[in-house]
């Protein structure tokens, strides 16, 4: 045997009796064939998704199976590649696309149409996954952690225009209107002055009938920033973008962009997205109860305890959660300790007594409450508690407790502060499970941003940002839980689930052909009596 620099491979005009399959090409534990499996499991009709229940009787153009579709974006998003043009290219070339579409090709504008038009399908598939996980004990039901994420819209901040911004920017046109006006009054003067003069070489008009075509142009585009920014007003809102109109200018931690925030609730157990939502506002502080709820409601949990970092706390949210059977651990934030700073005392520094129903202050002299409430600058209503001014006045510690223009002490409680002070002996003991939620919840985040380099949408407004999301966090899931339960006992638990689910059925239609005659009968009478009850 002749030696030989490199390997070679076979010749290109090779005629070959058997062409090999493309089935050969795919291996047995090929995580395509996954994605091939779980799509075959969805009941694609009853999620939604667009011409899932067309029938063969239909006339026209067949469109494209949802089901090939959805398994041709969740290969693609598994894999990093996202846009509608290179998943087209992909379908083509690549041989697991080829064996998981069948040879289909579809073009750039039906992969992108799919994923406009199926975003609430795409949040129903993602729901699915997560039954699909409570069944496979992969969420454990009892912690989860919650947080948020900022990620870039189609959009950039140049198009996103807030009230200030518009306002100034009125100003600065204002300005330069200005200068053009006060430059034409400066030709037709000059142009005054030159009587008798030759002007057929060049008499200047033509520099002022281009400041004036400039001065129009100005004036239209301050007609529309006006026409903006009376629309924010108008609708109460703060920004206006031209380009994404749900996109928002947000900030968070010194960091700003242009796009969305999205919120998750991931499980302790395997660090599993439970439950998400895309807002658009940078703020957490309003999010925590119904992102607990929602995971709540998908973990199917009688109780839960969510954790969350600092940003989110708020009195409302907390006395929500606790309405809704969920334990909350939120820190308490420093804030800006005014009256630490001043060295006077604060709240914490007075003892409430629930028999008496009285503050102690740290002279130990009672305040006791007064008949009126009031609603303080963050809309909760508060009880009063006022101490005597005859004891403030000689109290040796009326310096520290009282302001220069006061003579008696009052501070304020809240109608459902018991749930703070429960949140706050709560707080006490939980260091552990605070420790414990940034690596539970910036799991999927990291995992998403900097591991899939997704950091951005490519669809604009809110639904279909929340379908991309969908398929993000589904695809994100997906891959975690095959993972953790391997090729082939993903494949075995998802048959496994699908065995369960035949057999219920099989027994509802058992118990429906065994009684056939009394189920019509029931539907006899019923049918009767609602045709005797007078109109």
């Amino acid at each position: 045997m002749a030696n030989r620099t490199f390997k070679t491979g076979e010749s290109r005009e090779q005629p070959s009796l058997l062409p090999a399959r493309i089935e050969d090409y795919v291996g047995p534990d090929n995580p395509v064939r996954a994605i091939e499996s779980f799509v075959c499991a969805l009941d694609l009709a009853k999620l939604g998704f667009r011409h899932a229940d067309r029938g063969a009787e239909e006339v026209g153009q067949p469109p494209y199976d949802p089901a090939d579709l959805l398994k041709l974006y969740l290969y693609g998003y598994i894999n990093q590649v996202r846009s509608s043009r290179r998943l087209e290219r992909e379908a083509g070339r690549n041989l697991e696309l080829i064996w998981l579409l069948k040879g289909l090709k579809p073009g750039y504008r039906t992969i992108a149409n799919f994923r406009k038009e199926n975003w609430k399908a795409l949040k129903a598939a993602n729901r699915s996954f997560v039954l699909l996980a409570r069944e496979l004990g992969l969420v454990g039901g009892t912690i989860v952690a919650i947080d948020g994420s900022l990620f870039h819209g189609d959009a950039s901040k140049a198009s996103i225009f807030t009230r200030k911004r518009l306002g100034d920017q009125i100003a600065r046109l204002d300005q330069e209107i200005e200068a053009y006006r006060k430059s034409l009054e400066d030709n037709d003067a000059a142009e005054a002055k030159k009587v008798g003069k030759d002007r057929a070489g060049g008499d200047g008009r033509g520099d002022g009938g281009d400041i004036g075509a400039k001065v129009a142009a100005l004036m239209a585009k301050r007609s529309r920033a006006e026409a903006d920014l009376a629309r924010l007003e108008e609708n109460g809102e703060t920004q206006l973008s031209l380009t994404d109109p749900d996109a928002r200018l947000l900030v968070k931690n010194g960091q700003g962009i242009a796009g969305y925030n999205v919120q998750t609730a991931v499980d302790d157990k395997h660090k599993l997205i439970v439950a998400s939502e895309v807002v658009n506002d940078s703020s957490d502080v309003r999010q925590l109860s119904a992102m607990a709820k929602a995971a709540k409601e998908a973990l199917g949990a009688e109780t839960l305890q969510a954790l969350a970092d600092e940003g989110y706390y708020s009195s409302f949210e907390l006395k929500a959660c606790e309405d809704e059977g969920i334990i909350a651990y939120v820190p308490l934030p420093e804030g800006n300790a005014r009256l630490e700073k001043q060295g006077r005392f604060a709240l914490k520094d007075f003892n409430y007594d629930g028999a008496t129903d009285t503050y102690r202050c740290p002279a130990g002299q009672p305040l006791h409450p007064l008949k009126s409430r009031q609603k303080n600058t963050s809309g909760r209503i508060e009880i009063r508690y006022a101490a005597r001014g005859a004891i403030c006045r000689t109290c040796p510690l009326k310096v520290r407790c009282l302001s220069p223009t006061t003579t008696y002490r009052t501070i304020g409680r809240w109608e459902h502060e018991d749930v703070l002070e429960r949140h706050r002996a709560r707080m006490q003991g939980a260091g552990d499970l605070m420790r414990r939620r940034s690596g539970i919840v910036e799991h999927p985040f990291g995992t998403l941003k900097c591991r899939a380099g997704y950091r951005h949408f490519l669809v604009r407004g809110f639904d279909k940002v929340r379908g991309e999301w969908s398929l993000m966090a589904l695809c994100y899931n997906f891959t975690r839980a095959l993972n953790i339960l391997g090729f082939d006992g993903f494949l075995a638990a998802l048959a496994k689930t699908l065995a369960v689910c035949r057999c219920i059925l099989a027994a509802l239609l058992q118990r429906i052909l065994a009684a056939p005659e009394a189920f019509w009968t029931n539907i006899r009478q019923r049918l009767a009596i609602g045709r005797s009850v007078p109109a």
